[in-house]
């Protein structure tokens, strides 16, 4: 059976055709209109649509970047769409007549990585996505963990630092504020003002008087720039971290490392392992879960709400 993937984000919302061995067969994308909660239902309906005429569809699955409801009927919180408490689900069959599933979009890319990608032979996993900030997702026994309230899996927020940077949730400490583009952008612009000389390409990729962002970084430390080298090891160091306080818990197979974050190369990775392997409890006296870095990518939302559809 053929299902229908949505990708609601902050800027766009993308949806795509999937079969069941996870491969996109058509797709479409549109920009969000994104402080009106009634023309997103539109977008939506509308990519929904458009790929219904061309393809015969069995159910529909649509994610989301916040928090859902248990049941999967509502969206609790999504903080840069204006949807509080909100019955998408309802409003969507209202015109769908196609059964249809809401998923947090995290949720969706770990079950995506679990079926079709790194994680397709474990059976215990987490996964972690590393972009503007810090998601995350459980399979526990082949299983994807929502929590009694829908909202297990937010990795971002544990708490790493007391009285640490302040974190958009209201708290201080939180692994997004060390382990994101968002943590990145910041530790740059940091030292391009305590270090001005080392932060000089840095500087020269932003172009001049712009400010510094994650991608300056990641590309300068592509071309062996030190400072950024160091900057990019930092947030890999931290990420391993959190790493092995989720191993103490629960104890993976594999922990896969997805978002933009996460392509910047082998010195992030490795220290993601150092990290990791630095603060492992009981180290020696057992197995140690693997890390890896995500395998499908931007894609990995659509796919993961289509197969959560066909289920």
């Amino acid at each position: 059976m053929l299902t229908i993937g949505v990708d609601v984000g902050g800027t766009k919302i993308a949806a795509g055709v999937v079969d069941e061995s996870g491969t996109i067969l058509d797709s479409v994308r549109i920009d969000t209109a994104a402080t009106d909660s009634d023309l997103i239902v539109d977008g939506i309906h509308r990519v929904i649509h458009e790929l219904r005429v061309r393809h015969e569809v069995g159910a529909v699955g649509v994610v989301v970047p916040g928090m859902v409801a248990p049941s999967r009927d509502n969206v609790h919180f999504t903080p840069n769409i204006p949807w509080r408490n909100f019955p998408l689900r309802s409003r969507l069959a209202e015109r769908l007549e196609l059964p249809t599933v809401i998923e947090n979009d995290a949720n969706a890319a770990g079950w995506a990585e679990f079926r079709f990608g790194v994680g397709r032979n474990v059976s215990h996993m987490v996964l972690l996505t590393l972009g503007t900030g810090v998601g995350g997702a459980i399979i526990v026994d082949g299983h994807l963990l929502r929590g009694a309230f829908g909202a297990a899996g937010e990795i971002g927020h544990l708490k790493m630092v007391p009285h640490g940077h302040y974190c958009g949730c209201g708290h201080e400490g939180c692994l997004e504020r060390y382990a994101s583009g968002q943590a990145l952008t910041r530790a740059a612009r940091q030292r391009a003002v305590t270090d001005p000389a080392g932060a000089r390409r840095m500087q020269e990729i932003a172009g001049p008087g712009k400010e510094l962002r994650g991608p300056h970084v990641t590309r300068a430390a592509a071309e062996g720039d030190p400072v950024a080298l160091e900057l990019l090891e930092e947030l890999g160091y931290w990420t391993g971290m959190a790493c092995a306080s989720l191993a103490a818990v629960l104890d993976p197979e594999l922990i896969v490392i997805g978002g933009g974050v996460a392509e910047s190369g082998p010195l992030f990775i490795d220290a993601v392992r150092d990290g990791f392997l630095d603060h492992l409890s009981a180290r020696g006296f057992r197995e140690e879960a693997r890390i890896e870095i995500a395998q499908l990518g931007n894609d990995a939302g659509i796919v993961g709400a289509a197969d959560l559809a066909r289920r």
